[in-house]
């Protein structure tokens, strides 16, 4: 009988990824399966089922999840109301004044809340926290009935300053959850107490919005697997790469919009950190998107907000992920002006691309991966298919950009993937070069179900020395499912003068968020390596809109925090500033704008050298060879089955390393490496 097993599962908008990891053992089985949709909790339980048989065995199940981030991209959340202060019904209409195309005239957008949902009631509360006008509770009462009357399942309740005093805002939550039927009540104080109106309002409100979704699917989930056996932890990624309690998850359901993608960057951290590369830039390429981040010094960049889309702020900490539309399902088209594109329309897991045979037309990234002879018809990964057909993704391509561009089904084929490596290396210097990093020190680790194909490619365009494919590639992000730490993150307006700063003050906002933070690790079942507690302050000089993070050591002993001093927080400021900006403002009075804080307990790491080939032997991996394109011409490329590779093979170009969860592409010139982990190295041939 073998040990406990941790399970991570990753939903994409193509293949549910599964990775299963031994504990006893330090082995580690994979599954790949799937997305199913509307509901997405088909293929997670189809994923776990082919790999776990017994669900008694497995002690942790984490989960990265995109329900919360279809849910806001395709506007499939909830009905939903607000109850707001007098005056402030069309903050989230009117945003920050922008306007969808920047340089359009014209523009449409309809927030998620229609206005005759977004009530008022009599209160305010001064910027300063001085309540001028207390709540009226029954305007509260009477709007909150007015809500469920119009058939709405949750209500934001939303006041202006009330991240300065939320005690008219608590008053008004407090009565609304006294008659509301079910949890959905979310409350801008309580999702995020911080200044600037607009940003808090969306927040709160997307809170809202995902709240029945994301909450009933992930109940729907763990009733399963309790169903099945399961009697241990079942916890949810968040955007800022660490995990949380499915019944947090709940109450902030904003907190997973970037879920599984920030497991993947997590996971490539670790693994890039390992072999000895802390300095790599991750393009994580699935059915839809490709999704690209940067860590340096084994780092990953934390953002304060994004917009999910036009209009939909979210204010929360995550991992900093840029996404564009160039994954393998993603359909190639050619426009009025002659113009070949590539997505950002995907072909999704449904019908996907041409080649799968169920009812696509359009030609897509993989349908030219296929004709180009990268990817084996007769091995597709994810267990859906027996065979990929060839012949169908030809005539895609050929009627819908070979013949209008009067180009061959090859050079067409070969159109499209340059046109699609073109994107993804612009997505690449996007997130190194225009914030100031040199690619040429950093590695590069492809990974999803189609990174690796394109891993030549980013080397060549992007002037990327080396190349660091994960043992398995095509469920990265699952792997990070299971090695991501639990953490929480809060968040507190200040908004005073260093000179001004009330020190003890900040030490009690400090306190509070460590016990906060303590008492949910002390919830969990997880067995933590270590606790952390990070302190940041964002600051900026009077007058400046914009802030600077400013990391701050505090001493917590015994889970008491002693607060910095001004002169400590001025010191702060100063080295922050500069490094930013090359410079300080003499004159310029420093701000303190809101403290950060983040409780992270560190969850067990496991040894990687357990994914590498156990023995292998070169000659005995090698499957056949077959005809692949590269540029102009077509090439006799070896064929190799990547897990059967010993530690240490060198793989020269042009070859192709399969596995059940992706294929890797070694094209000429290039050659690859077995580390001791069991990844490959892939860097330009000497000579």
């Amino acid at each position: 009988m073998s040990g406990k097993r941790m399970i991570g599962v990753d939903v994409g908008g193509t293949f549910t990824d599964v990775f299963v990891l031994d504990e006893a053992t330090g082995k580690a089985s994979v599954a790949k399966v799937p997305t199913t949709r509307p509901d997405q909790s088909g293929g997670f339980l189809d994923g776990i089922g082919r790999e776990v048989a017994d669900l008694s065995t497995v002690s942790v199940v984490i989960h990265g999840t995109t329900a919360g981030t279809n849910a806001l991209l395709e506007r499939k959340g909830a009905r939903i109301g607000i109850i707001t202060t007098e005056g402030l019904r069309d903050v989230l209409e009117m945003r920050r004044r922008d306007r969808p195309r920047t340089w359009g005239l014209r523009g449409d957008f309809e927030p998620v809340v229609p206005r005759e949902l977004r009530l008022e009631v009599p209160e305010r509360t001064l910027a300063d926290g001085l309540i001028r006008t207390p709540v009226d509770l029954d305007a509260v009462r009477r709007a909150a009935q007015q809500l469920l009357d119009a058939g709405c399942e949750a209500v934001a309740v939303l006041f202006a300053n009330a991240y300065a005093n939320r005690d008219n805002e608590a008053k008004a939550v407090a009565a609304v959850r006294a008659l509301w039927p079910n949890p959905h009540v979310s409350a801008s104080s309580e999702i995020l107490p911080e200044i600037r109106e607009f940003e808090r309002f969306s927040t709160t409100a997307l809170n809202a919005y995902l709240q029945p979704e994301v909450s009933g699917y992930l109940h729907r989930l763990d009733n399963a697997l309790r169903d099945g056996g399961f009697g241990s932890e079942f916890m949810i990624v968040q955007s800022n790469g660490g995990v949380m309690g499915i019944e947090t998850a709940c109450e902030l359901p904003i907190r997973t919009a970037l879920s599984g993608p920030a497991a993947g960057v997590i996971a490539a951290g670790y693994i890039a950190t390992e072999a000895g590369f802390p300095d790599v830039i991750t393009g994580d390429m699935g059915g839809t998107s490709f999704d690209v981040s940067l860590i340096a010094g084994g780092q990953s960049m934390l953002a304060p907000e994004t917009s999910i889309d036009f209009g939909m702020v979210v204010r929360t900490p995550m991992i900093e992920i840029t996404t564009i539309g160039a994954g393998g399902g993603s359909i190639a088209w050619v426009d009025k002006g002659g113009l070949l594109n590539i997505g950002p329309e995907s072909a999704g897991s449904t019908p996907g691309p041409v080649a799968y045979g169920q009812g696509n037309t359009r030609p897509t990234v993989t349908d030219a991966n296929v004709v180009l002879g990268r990817i084996d018809p007769d091995n597709p990964i994810g267990g859906k298919l027996t065979r990929l057909d060839v012949e169908a993704a030809g005539r895609a391509i050929d009627e819908h950009v070979g013949a209008p561009l009067g180009l061959s089904t090859t050079e067409a084929a070969e159109a499209i993937l340059r046109v699609a490596n073109s994107r993804m290396a612009g997505a690449i210097r996007l997130v190194s070069i225009e914030r100031g990093f040199d690619p040429k020190r950093f590695a590069f680790m492809p990974f999803g179900g189609g990174g690796a194909l394109h891993t030549g490619a980013m080397l060549a365009d992007v002037g990327i020395g080396r190349a660091i494919v994960p043992r398995y590639p095509g469920v990265t992000s699952a792997l990070g499912c299971v090695i991501a730490d639990m953490r929480q993150d809060f968040v507190q307006t200040i908004n005073a003068t260093v000179e001004t700063l009330d020190t003890a003050a900040l030490g009690r906002f400090m306190q509070a968020h460590v016990d906060q933070g303590t008492a949910m690790l002390d919830a969990s079942a997880t067995a933590f390596d270590a606790r952390e507690t990070v302190f940041e302050l964002d600051m900026a000089y009077v007058g400046q809109t914009h802030t600077v993070a400013v990391p701050i050591p505090v001493t917590v002993e015994d889970g008491k925090v002693t607060p910095p001093t001004r002169e400590a927080i001025a010191a702060a400021f100063d080295s922050a500033y500069h490094t930013a900006y090359g410079r300080l403002l003499k004159t310029g009075t420093r701000r303190v704008m809101n403290l950060r804080s983040a409780v992270i307990g560190k969850r067990p790491k496991f040894d990687l050298t357990t994914l590498a080939p156990d023995g292998g032997d070169m000659a005995a991996s090698l499957k056949g060879h077959r005809q692949v394109h590269f540029g102009t011409e077509w090439h006799e490329t070896a064929i190799y089955d990547r897990l059967a590779l010993p530690v240490g093979a060198v793989i020269p170009g042009p070859a192709i390393l399969e596995q059940a969860d992706t294929t890797v592409l070694i094209e000429p010139g290039l050659a690859g490496e077995v580390d001791r982990f069991g990844n490959t190295i892939i860097t330009r041939k000497e000579g």
